[in-house]
């Protein structure tokens, strides 16, 4: 909405008083003061934010808005002009075509030059078109081939998913034996980890006695699909979609007399999972990535403190919140670096060095950088349970056999 004007001196409004008239433009005057010395800058959001992945989506946005609100609080001037920056967050359902829709939208009708999504098959629709419609695709997807189409508006936030299948497969091969069962969801993501998993399983020795990928979005009775699984008496079921009914799968499997290992995709948090299976108990044997929480770095640790004080002591953050939050920051940094807030290309070239400059305290996801291929540099850390107990790991030290 435009700002107010003032009537001009002379000026007089049909059938209001020069009192009147006054006062008028003495409001407006107030009404415009530190807002209207700013401009606005809209970055988008579409994903999930109903359905089984609501959740998923709600700690993106969560982490957004709360870096958001930080860059405000700071001032953004770009180009010698102050900016308030916003977030407009719209529900794609974990749809593709519905992620594609709310894209055009959002460059259209609010010309944001940078649009965060969550998941891969809404990263592809949006690569369809963006490069043409000059706006940066914010990809929160771990699948490898998301840069490797050579898209030149893209930066890809966490790490790539092939990070982690040879040292969870390590870790799960030396502890719980060498049949793997797989029970991924049915989304692109998960189709993308399994095709990548079951070859590297085998290389490494192992055998792949099933595979049932299930809809992890639209379903909250998986008891059918594992037990069609654990029919062949697997060591270690792959599983992994969102946190909530990936959290469904390893209880009901654990109620089906299952007593092996679970290897976790990194799009499951084992924190967010506890609240669902009762405990870390049923999660015994579990390895995934390492939870926000339990990261004694300095970014995630002060992330942590003051997601705590903006979302409540008891809601814990998620990796998927950390990084977001981190690339909002750069993201506005890269602005001040191009001179811009609506030159896509300019603001996408200017990402890497902003990550580099961040300070320490607010790079929550610990990046160095950004890749020639979109790719974010950094060191993820794994976590598996034992004992009852979430324990860090060293992905390098798993893979060598010493974690």
């Amino acid at each position: 909405m435009a700002c107010p004007s003032p009537p001009r001196p002379g000026h007089r409004r049909l059938g209001v008083l020069p009192l009147a008239a006054a006062l008028l433009a003495t409001l407006a005057t107030l009404g415009s003061g530190a807002a209207c010395t700013q401009e606005r800058v809209k970055i988008g959001f579409t994903g999930p934010l109903s359905g089984g992945a609501a959740l998923y989506g709600r700690n993106v946005v969560n982490g957004l808005e709360m870096a958001i609100r930080e860059v405000n609080a700071a001032g953004l001037e770009v180009g010698g002009k102050k900016y308030r920056m916003e977030l407009v967050a719209l529900d794609d359902r974990y749809a593709p075509a519905d992620a594609a829709i709310n894209a055009r939208r959002l460059v259209q009708q609010h010309q944001t030059p940078a649009v965060f999504v969550p998941h891969s098959g809404g990263v592809y629709a949006l690569q369809a078109f963006n490069e043409q419609e000059k706006f940066i695709v914010m990809a929160y997807s771990s699948t490898p081939k998301i840069t490797g189409t050579g898209n030149k508006l893209t930066i890809r936030i966490p790490p790539t998913f092939n990070t982690y299948i040879e040292p969870f497969t390590h870790y799960q091969m030396q502890r719980f034996g060498k049949r793997v069962g797989l029970l991924p969801g049915d989304h692109e993501y998960a189709k993308n980890w399994a095709q990548l998993f079951a070859p590297a399983w085998e290389r490494a020795g192992g055998t792949v006695v099933s595979n049932n990928p299930m809809s992890y979005n639209r379903s909250t009775d998986f008891y059918s699909g594992v037990s069609r699984v654990l029919a062949e008496r697997p060591d270690v079921l792959f599983v992994g979609g969102p946190s909530e009914p990936t959290a469904l799968v390893v209880r009901q499997a654990r109620e089906l007399g299952f007593k092996g290992g679970f290897l976790l995709m990194d799009q499951v948090k084992i924190d967010e999972m506890a609240k669902i299976t009762g405990g870390l108990a049923p999660l015994e044997g579990s390895i995934g990535v390492l939870p926000v929480s339990y990261d004694e770095r300095v970014g995630p640790r002060r992330f942590v403190q003051a997601y705590h004080r903006a979302y409540g002591a008891d809601k814990d953050p998620t990796a998927e919140s950390s990084y977001n939050y981190t690339l909002v920051h750069a993201l506005a940094a890269a602005m001040k670096l191009a001179g811009s807030t609506r030159d896509a290309a300019a603001i996408r070239a200017k990402i890497g060095e902003a990550l580099a400059q961040l300070p320490e305290t607010i790079n929550a996801g610990n990046l160095q950088g950004v890749d020639s291929a979109g790719d974010t540099v950094t060191n993820p850390l794994a976590a598996a349970v034992e004992g009852g107990k979430i324990k860090r790991l060293s992905l390098p030290g798993l893979t060598k056999g010493s974690p």
